[in-house]
Formats: structure tokens, sequence, C-alpha cells
């Protein structure tokens, strides 16, 4: 059976972990961390990295920087994962679900503005599969409004919008290093990326438990006191080293990744007529973090897992919409019509993506595809529907698969 995903391991990360365990310093914020960080300030751009022990600490320690209360609302898309609501929902803020757009699934920014009330604080736009939300709108309503932007770039390292790394455009980005993405810490990570200066210190004292012990490690203070609110947002050295491994190795990984998602695209399009092919924006640069088809109804997408799962392969649904779910009626309301949320989430079917698949694996599953959407023209072609099934079989087998393994 082909997974849906299986972790990434590079082969280095037991060297990493030895040479952490033989210096015994495993706690948070140590040489291996900062290490992290700085290749990650240089890979992205960005002014300041703080890991943490997952993206949704990091999306929690945002919402604890920027100081989000009670009687504040935030606008989200619905259509993604609970961790994004529930930063700003345990900070006590109203949730405003937006609709997404048709195209990317990321936040439609054509609907924020209606979206707005004197309560509106910020802004959390999702970066839905590596693909980068349409941030110069986004960021032009946030300056004009005096709001606050967070990027959820959970799925965004290694993507680009305008050239600029997914996560330092707005005041604060989060990314993950779950097992699932495309970089891990050894199965959990994330780390918060710091835009503006002003807010550089106050993370850190909430990421330390609410002291100032950052700067007591930097000698700037000759002890570390309670300065404020605070939690234990740190990521161990142990899961650093990991992640330092699986950076060191990333742009390969990628280069990989994106070679499944293109021969994904290519060999797929035939079947176009039966699924929505994903979409990229000419202004983006994705990261191939997930390939996923929209089938044309729910019915189909059941169908088509079925048929995949009996020719050997994993394929998956994604997220059910928050405002659907008992948290998200309790915590948050709908601005405007859910046009393309819900619809689009009964359609969509992720293929299997991951840095180590094979070429054969590859060609098993996009031979899956095709194999059930030959057998389905037939049974048009049988009932009227296609006037010619022969050619029909004809175009499907005429994808290429790029790769180089």
């Amino acid at each position: 059976m082909i997974p849906f995903t299986r972790p990434a391991v590079v082969g280095t990360e037991i060297e990493h972990l030895r040479a952490v365990v033989e210096s015994g310093a495993l706690a948070g914020n140590g040489s291996t961390g900062r290490a992290c960080e700085r290749r990650l300030e240089r890979d992205t751009g960005c002014r300041r990295v703080l890991l943490t022990p997952s993206c949704t600490a990091a999306l929690e320690l945002a919402a604890l920087v920027l100081e989000v209360g009670p009687g504040d609302e935030v606008i989200m898309p619905s259509f993604t994962f609970p961790s994004t609501a529930n930063a700003f929902a345990l900070r006590g803020a109203q949730l405003v679900f937006v609709d997404v757009r048709p195209d990317t699934l990321n936040l439609d920014e054509t609907l924020i503005e209606a979206a707005l009330t004197d309560r509106t604080r910020g802004i959390v736009p999702v970066h839905y599969a590596g693909v980068g939300c349409a941030m110069d709108p986004i960021l032009e309503i946030a300056r004009a409004h005096g709001l606050w932007v967070v990027e959820d770039a959970a799925q965004g390292l290694g993507a680009t919008y305008r050239d600029r790394a997914l996560g330092t455009l707005g005041d604060i980005g989060c990314l993950s290093f779950h097992a699932t993405k495309g970089v891990t810490a050894g199965g959990e990570g994330g780390a918060m990326l710091i835009n503006l200066p002003e807010l550089t210190q106050r993370a850190e004292i909430g990421q330390e438990k609410g002291t100032d012990r950052s700067r007591f490690q930097r000698g700037e203070v000759a002890r570390y006191t309670w300065q404020g609110l605070g939690s234990s947002h740190l990521m161990s050295e142990l899961q650093a080293a990991f992640l330092l491994a699986q950076l060191s190795a990333a742009d390969q990984m990628q280069k990989r990744r994106r070679e499944l998602w293109d021969g994904y695209e290519q060999a797929l399009r035939p079947v176009a007529q039966y699924v929505d092919l994903p979409v990229v924006p000419p202004e983006t640069q994705h990261n191939a973090h997930l390939f996923g088809l929209r089938t044309k109804d729910a019915d189909g997408r059941d169908t088509l897992i079925a048929a995949l799962r009996e020719a050997g392969v994993t394929a998956t649904t994604h997220y059910e919409p928050l405002h659907g779910s008992p948290a998200g009626r309790r915590y948050g309301r709908f601005s405007g019509t859910d046009r393309v949320t819900t619809d689009s989430s009964r359609r969509l079917v992720r293929l299997p993506l991951f840095h180590t698949m094979t070429d054969a694996e590859h060609r098993t599953v996009i031979d899956a595809v095709l194999s059930h959407y030959r057998r389905s023209s037939r049974s048009e072609a049988a009932m009227g529907g296609v006037a010619s099934a022969e050619a029909m079989t004809g175009e499907m087998t005429s994808g290429e698969v790029t790769g180089d393994r």
C-alpha cells in the first residue's frame, strides 16, 4: 500500500542528535536551536526567528504578543486547521470566518472589507498548500484600518509571494515542522517569524514563561525575573538537532517534491473535465506541499478515494470547515455567504506526496487516477454521454511523469 506520506529523514539526524546528547545541553534556546534560527533568518530574510514546540505554539505566542483579548475580532478563513482558530479563541477573541477563493482555497481578499467591524483587530491569512495568499491587498486593508496581520504559514516553508518568503510579509509569521511537512523537527516543531522589531522583546518574554531569561543569557541583565504573561514556548535542543539536519537538506527535498507535483499536474491534465487541478497564481512560487484534486461532487470524491484504495494507494480528504463545527459555532461566526469553503471541502482529494516517493510509486498513483476516470468515461459512453470512449482512453494514457529517480 502506498502511504499518504512518509516523514522526511535525510540521514544525518543521528549525528546531530548525538552531538546534542553528548553536550549535555538539552533544554531550549541553546546553540543548536540558535543555529536553526540563524539558518531560517538567512533563508527567509526575516528579522528574527524564534523556534517553538509547534506551529500551534507559535500561533498562540503570536496572539499573546499582540495582546489579543475579549471583545476583539479576528478575521480568518474557515478552511484551515483548528490551531489557527484556537490561538485567538484562547485569548477570548471572536473569530470571523470569511470564504476562500475558488482557485487557491486561500482567504478571499475581496471579502475582507465586508467582514470588518469596529472590533476587528487583525487578519490571519492561511497559505494553503504552500501557495501564497494575495498579500498585497490584504496588507493594504490592514494598513488602512490599523490591523495587524499574522500569517499562518504552517505549510509555507520555501514558498514565496512576489519573491518574498511566506511568513515575512505580515507582522508575524508562523511555520510548522510537523511530521507531515516537507521539513520536520522530529515529528513536531514550529517557528515564529517576527517582522516588526518592536515585537521582539515581548515575544522573547512570552516564549520564556514571562521572564527576561533571553536577555539574561545574552548578558544584558544580571538576573532574570517575571516580566509579564508567558508560557513555555521553547523547542528543545533535541528537536532542534533533528531540524538542523533537515534544514541542511531542505533544498534537495523540496526539489524532489516539486518534480513529483509537476509530474502529477502534467500527467493528470487529461482528466481535467472530471476534476479541478490545483492553481498557482503567477505571483507566487509554491513549495509542492500537497497535491489536491477537487472532484465535481462529494460522491465523486468518495468514489475516487475508494478506487485508489483498491489500487493500493492511500488518498485522503482535508479540512472540515471550522464554522460548521461545534467549537466554530461557539467561538465564531461566518461573514457573508459560504459559496466555496464547504463545497470545496466536500470535493477535495489529496494524493500521496513525499520526497522519498519513488518514480514507480508516483506512476502507480497516476495510473490509478487515470484508470478510474477511464472506466468512468466508458460508463458514460455506454449511456450516450461520451461520443468516443476510445479517444478519451487515448488522452488519458498520454501523460508523462517527471523525476530523476
